[in-house]
């Protein structure tokens, strides 16, 4: 039996850095306090490119010397946005007690009794080494970029997830000799299951993620340790190759608002056939939503202040309001309001004025024809439209100011337009001569 905390999507760099050396550094301390045998950070150790000199990477390079002064490290390879080649490459050289293996290929990795590291020199061991206390099979993120240029953009997501499957059902064969050995066996990789549910609690479900269950429990390793979605989840299974688990640990603090879920780290006992873990909690910042389906009310805000515990929260408010109404929103009111809390940020959704226009009503010939397409993008009934029209067409203005002020009814359409044709007969005559 091997106990290895899990680490992972760290993202250190210059706007998390409170977050993540808060977090991390409590999630170093408690790992090394339950004396664990080794750490793997399951990829996205930072946000971006960062500077060799930046507080961020030296706040993240003396928790990871931290973590190697007390047992072996390995660091795998996260996405390349986050984590660009060659980043994790220094941390090699801290010169810890135990040393830090970064794997940024594809390959196998077998953890010595005295704690050493020993890398395949192929994609996998073409035989174990003997005086091994764990095996490790490590799927670093993979260059769709390369993939697509190989068998063309619009065949390169599924065949990723084709070719991982085959690569996993390759490791089985390894990781059953392990098994027989009594060694633990432990995939570590960085991608998106199929079905896995994010941070923000969107099912992930396409034709572009990397994996499936099944390919993962195809491996026959004991536990596949992943990264990239930030909320804790996991999968088991009893099979031929014992009980089987694998599991998302999620980020190590709470980056975003709206993230669902704690946040913490993984702690494994794995043996040869059984496994088991425990979410350990991290001292994420607590945020908070507060949504108004329209405009604001300072009076439903100020209850929300009463009720919920802003002090030292990140709170969010979030409103829609129509263009015309935009001015009578206070924001100074609700930032009054929320004084205590650790960071307010106020967004409001502004719905504009939208004005319906009738396709092809300018090539109509007479007006009559413009009103009933009009009424008909909107929903409207005509009729009344055509009557006003009418009225307006044939009558003189004192004539329908005095049916107006009388109550008399206005006529028909019908009736309007005999009234035109009558009028337009007798007027013929007139015109001949």
């Amino acid at each position: 039996m091997i106990r290895i905390a899990q680490f992972s999507d760290l993202h250190y760099s210059a706007k998390n850095l409170v977050e993540a050396d808060r977090c991390f550094s409590h999630a170093v301390d408690r790992a090394i306090a339950l004396k664990v045998d080794a750490a793997v950070v399951s990829g996205d150790s930072t946000d971006h490119a960062l500077d060799l000199h930046s507080p961020a990477a030296e706040h993240l390079a003396r928790n990871i010397r931290r973590l190697a002064d007390h047992c072996p490290v390995l660091m795998l390879q996260g996405t390349f946005s986050h984590e660009p080649p060659g980043t994790l490459s220094m941390l090699r050289l801290l010169g810890g007690r135990y040393p830090v293996h970064v794997a940024d290929r594809i390959g196998q990795v077998g953890l010595s009794t005295d704690g050493r590291w020993m890398a395949s020199e192929d994609w996998q061991f073409a035989a174990l080494p003997s005086g091994l206390r764990a095996l490790f099979s490590c799927v670093p993120t993979v260059n769709k970029a390369v993939v697509a240029a190989t068998v063309g953009a619009s065949s390169a997501a599924e065949a990723v997830g084709e070719h991982l499957a085959v690569l996993l059902r390759g490791f089985a064969a390894s990781n059953q000799v392990a098994r027989g050995r009594g060694l633990p066996t432990i995939g570590v990789s960085h991608g998106t299951v199929f079905g896995c549910i994010s941070e923000h609690g969107v099912p992930m479900a396409g034709f572009d993620h990397e994996f499936t269950t099944g390919a993962l429990f195809a491996a026959e390793a004991q536990v596949f340790m992943l990264g990239h979605i930030h909320r804790h989840q996991a999968w088991e299974r009893q099979a031929g190759a014992g009980h089987q688990c694998i599991a998302y640990p999620g980020s190590i603090g709470r980056f975003h608002y709206g993230e669902e879920g704690d946040k913490g780290f993984l702690v494994w006992d794995i043996g040869a056939d059984e496994v088991r873990y425990t979410l350990e909690p991290t001292p994420a910042r607590r945020t908070l939503d507060i949504v108004f389906e329209g405009k604001p009310d300072l009076t439903g805000l100020r209850d929300a202040v009463e009720r919920e515990d802003i002090a030292g929260a990140f709170v969010r408010v979030r409103w829609t309001v129509a263009d015309e109404d935009r001015h009578e929103v206070d924001r100074a009111a609700m930032q009054a309001l929320l004084e205590g809390a650790a960071e307010v940020k106020l967004e409001g959704r502004i719905v504009p004025v939208v004005r319906t226009r009738a396709a092809g009503i300018s090539q109509l010939a007479n007006l009559a024809d413009k009103v009933r397409v009009w009424a008909q993008s909107i929903e409207a009934k005509p009729q009344p439209l055509l009557n006003c029209l009418q009225a307006l067409a044939s009558q003189t203005p004192e004539a329908i100011v005095e049916r107006t002020l009388c109550g008399t009814p206005a006529p028909t359409a019908e009736v309007m337009a005999e009234l035109s044709l009558t009028e337009d007969a007798e007027a013929e005559p007139a015109l001949l001569f």
